[in-house]
């Protein structure tokens, strides 16, 4: 049976702590408006996942939102109620940087390679990421001679984007920026959001003004984690405060006919766990005919049940097993006396820990290559985070890889805890020890 709360049962007030300001949420689907009352899995209560903490902070009160995803039994598009702003999360200072995993530097350097030909892009075109995070993707435009701007809402990081010669504007994109931009003459020929639609609370907001700044014969490519690779993989992990939505193509078919555009093409991808790729372009422009691949994968969704209500109650289970082995595994393995630390510390990890109440007397701390979190705590748990180097200082029993979608990378990086017998360990979709 199918598992009915609405979005009202999880409304609470309390009084705001630190930067983020708590926000009643809505009962109503943020694409149709369809009342939501059919809950996906209910992750108790977390704190923003990149809300790092110092030593300072760790005696402050520390906000926690309730983290439950529901789908709308019409368009089907399973999402978090929004308890905070996306320009509150993601305005201002922000600690995910892109550059620092180098398979996905290697991809986007591939996806310019390929769109470059595909669309015979020279320096008469002009190219536009959002949230372009620090240049990452847009700097192999710039070494192309491809005239390019990338659109990033966290000053912080659009900093670091603009010092490595990629020109930047710090806003948060809708309608108002896109009408700002095309009034100053900028018009997007590829238009570029990759794993950012997630994140955008005001969805018809944003797809609008994509409508608005894309040029008659431009084209759109999206990327984003596929929510039946999320649902069959059981990467419950990725769900957090700060991504909003979670898509099928089904669904994203209909947002984008509702703005004037249409999905044309559609590529599956390795990365996050599995995503898709997706084409898009005005629904008046005749050039590009919608390919086979839409219609492929569009029927595999429907086919696999993603239209059907009891598919997403049946992954409640699952999350819920998945925390009792974690924890199996963390009891015995700190009851026989060894040692347990956490490599990476992305947004991720911190929804795997926080909801399985995982602290210091589980995982003594981890490491991350991002220095920008070194000195700090993660969110909730408050385990330390330091530099790579710790691991080789301290010689753990077993590393837990936090960022699974990674572990292939991670696990080559990690190749010399070998020499002192340590194990990784990989907790989604099944726990597993290497």
């Amino acid at each position: 049976m199918i598992q009915r709360t609405t979005m009202a049962d999880t409304d609470f007030q309390i009084r705001p702590s630190g930067p983020a300001t708590l926000k009643k949420t809505k009962t109503a689907c943020r694409f149709c408006g369809t009342p939501l009352v059919h809950s996906v899995v209910d992750l108790g209560k977390s704190p923003l996942c990149e809300s790092f903490l110092t030593t300072d902070q760790l005696l402050e009160a520390e906000v926690f939102y309730p983290l439950h995803a529901f789908v709308c039994d019409q368009c089907f598009l399973v999402q978090v109620a929004e308890y905070v702003s996306g320009k509150e999360i993601f305005c201002g200072e922000y600690a995910y940087f892109s550059s620092f995993s180098d398979s996905w530097l290697a991809h986007a350097s591939r996806y310019v390679d390929m769109i470059t030909e595909r669309l015979n892009l020279t320096s008469h075109h002009h190219v536009i990421e959002l949230a372009s995070n620090d240049g990452y993707l847009l700097k192999n435009f710039v070494a192309k001679a491809i005239p390019c701007h990338g659109i990033e809402p966290a000053n912080n990081v659009a900093e670091v984007a603009i010092e490595a010669g990629v020109p930047t504007i710090a806003k948060y994109f809708g309608v108002g920026t896109a009408e700002q931009l095309v009034d100053n003459g900028v018009l997007a020929d590829l238009l570029i959001a990759n794993n950012v639609l997630a994140h955008v609370p005001n969805l018809n907001d944003f797809v609008a003004g994509m409508k608005i700044i894309l040029n008659d014969r431009g084209v759109i490519t999206v990327e984003y984690p596929h929510l039946m690779r999320l649902i069959e993989g059981n990467q419950f992990d990725t769900i957090y405060q700060e991504h909003y939505c979670y898509f099928s193509l089904h669904t994203l078919i209909q947002v984008f006919a509702k703005h004037g555009m249409t999905v044309f093409d559609v590529e599956e991808l390795p990365t996050h766990g599995g995503s898709l790729r997706i084409f898009v372009r005005h629904s008046e422009d005749g050039s590009k005919p919608i390919t086979a691949d839409v219609t492929r994968i569009h029927q595999l969704e429907l086919d696999a049940g993603y239209t059907n209500l009891e598919t997403y109650a049946a992954f409640s289970d699952r999350v819920v097993e998945t925390k009792r082995n974690l924890l199996d595994f963390l009891i015995q393995t700190k009851r026989e006396g060894k040692s347990v630390v956490g490599y990476g510390a992305p947004g991720k990890g911190n929804t795997l820990l926080n909801y399985c109440g995982v602290r210091t007397d589980f995982i003594d701390y981890v490491v991350d290559r991002n220095a920008y979190k070194h000195g700090k705590f993660l969110p909730g748990t408050h385990i330390p985070v330091f530099p790579t180097e710790k691991i080789e200082q301290t010689k753990p029993d077993y590393v837990l890889i936090l960022p699974w979608n990674l572990k292939e990378e991670i696990s080559t990086q990690l190749e010399y805890v070998r020499a002192w017998g340590a194990k990784l360990v990989v907790p989604i979709p099944e726990l597993s020890i290497y």
